[in-house]
């Protein structure tokens, strides 16, 4: 009997099924970024105040934070799920830990943002994870965090103006403290050897 072998230059798909290891780093990263969630949500607060003075709807811009752990996730476990699994989980560690002005609502919020990033990378069926998709992801984080917000927060005295301004300012955010940002902490960790055991660390060893 004889095989054939794959050509020369294909990929075999990655598997889709969780490891171990997977689900432990997944749920490191969430707690880890749901304790930076309660650091953000004290420090961050008067500075959103500041910029929503300035012109209504610009406190968008400081939420990005809130999306970094779906696209931070999604980019080291690259896995079906991984987006959501940390984004939801690090919403929950953060209001279980230490109560905030949004209560349970966080959790919710971290159910739709995660669902905003996996949808991302899902359109690229789990295979690109370089920089553009991560820029994107984190602009669909962003842009389920603006509807979501907008119908649960801002609904009785909701402006055209303020709603513009608003999901401009989310989707600016996501992209840069979640996408850009994402991708270069995968990057920075990938260099201490931090990620030997996922893809992304792999290809930053043979690019080196």
């Amino acid at each position: 009997m004889t095989t054939t072998a794959a050509p020369t230059g294909t990929r075999r798909p990655a598997s889709t099924r969780w490891r171990v290891v997977d689900i432990v780093t997944a749920s490191v990263l969430g707690v880890a970024l749901g304790l930076v969630f309660i650091l953000w949500n004290a420090a961050g607060t008067p500075l959103r105040d500041a910029l929503g003075a300035v012109v209504p709807g610009l406190s968008a811009l400081l939420a990005g934070i809130w999306l970094l752990p779906a696209v931070l996730g999604a980019l080291v476990i690259r896995k079906p799920g991984a987006a959501l699994y940390t984004e939801l989980l690090a919403a929950t560690v953060s209001v279980l830990i230490v109560p905030n002005e949004w209560g349970w609502w966080t959790i919710e919020a971290g159910l739709v943002q995660g669902i905003g990033a996996e949808l991302v990378f899902a359109l690229f069926l789990y295979r690109r994870w370089g920089l553009v998709p991560a820029l994107l992801a984190g602009a669909g984080a962003g842009l389920a965090m603006a509807v979501n917000d907008l119908v649960v927060w801002y609904a009785s005295s909701l402006t055209p103006l303020f709603g513009v301004v608003y999901t401009i300012s989310s989707i600016v955010t996501g992209v840069v403290l979640a996408g850009l940002l994402g991708w270069a902490l995968v990057r920075a960790l990938a260099r201490t050897g931090a990620l030997s055991r996922f893809a992304a660390g792999r290809e930053h060893g043979e690019r080196v």
